[in-house]
C-alpha cells in the first residue's frame, strides 16, 4: 500500500527501512523519502514504524512536532 504519494513510498519500504536500523520518524523519512514534501503521510509513517519497531508505549505513537517538522524538511 503507498504510504507517502509525493514519493511513492510504501509500507513495505517502511517496514524494510526500520527493519534495517532506521528506528525513527526522521531516519524512516530520510532512508526512504516519504514525509519529505507535504508531510501529510508523517502519521502513517510512524503507525508502521511502532508497528515494525514495536518497542514504544501507545502514547508515544504519535510524533511530536519537532519531529514531524524535522522529518518533513
Amino acid at each position: 500500500m503507498i504510504v507517502c504519494n509525493c514519493a511513492v513510498v510504501g509500507d513495505k519500504q517502511i517496514a524494510d527501512a526500520a527493519a534495517a536500523g532506521a528506528t525513527t520518524l526522521s531516519r524512516v523519512c530520510a532512508s526512504t523519502g516519504a514525509g519529505r514534501d507535504c508531510g501529510a503521510c508523517v502519521f502513517s509513517v510512524r503507525r508502521i514504524l511502532c508497528d515494525t519497531v514495536g518497542n514504544e508505549s501507545p502514547q508515544d505513537s504519535f510524533p511530536t512536532v519537532a519531529e514531524v517538522e524535522r522529518a518533513a524538511s
